[in-house]
């Protein structure tokens, strides 16, 4: 991770993840039915973190100038499906497609970099709520990341569901 925490290209991928633009693309190359997603489907149980993933970094790719990144260490492994940078800070965000949400990565990464990270990010199909520096965005609301992040970073308020004002 740069000094600065600012995301740059360096010419080094040493680990990295491929998404396609679409997440209808991907149930279509993955050879998914439609139907699958209402089913429970054996094959969308085994896809559905990595058509989460497309689906979140598609709305982060509107509202972010910077390309999101993907975040590794090793022994044990730990992974951050995406580093966002807003302005000139980094936030570590998670996708989980379920309502289990433990995440040890994103603890881990807050432990390397506590000084620099101001809120870590969570996606699932639990409900918008803001946990200490932990905010945990619904799926359906992943367009809405940035104005989200906005308020959880102005009004800290911890252990409480964020409210409209």
């Amino acid at each position: 991770m740069p000094e600065n925490m600012r995301m740059r290209y360096n010419g080094f991928v040493s680990a990295f993840k491929v998404y396609l633009v679409d997440v209808g693309l991907l149930r279509r190359l993955s050879l998914l039915a439609p139907s699958s997603f209402s089913e429970g489907n054996r094959l969308f149980v085994e896809f559905k973190g990595a058509l989460s993933e497309n689906y979140v970094l598609q709305a982060l790719r509107n509202q972010f100038e910077a390309i999101p990144r993907y975040w590794t260490a090793d022994n044990p492994r730990y992974e951050v499906d995406f580093l966002i940078q807003r302005e000139n800070d980094i936030f570590p965000a998670e996708v989980k497609s379920e309502t289990n949400t433990a995440s040890k990565s994103l603890k881990k990464f807050k432990e390397k970099y506590s000084d620099r990270v101001k809120l870590r990010l969570r996606f699932s199909l639990n409900n918008l709520r803001l946990d200490d520096d932990l905010l945990n965005i619904p799926l359906f609301m992943a367009d809405y990341m940035d104005k989200l992040m906005g308020m959880a970073l102005q009004h800290p308020v911890p252990s409480t569901k964020l409210k409209q004002r």
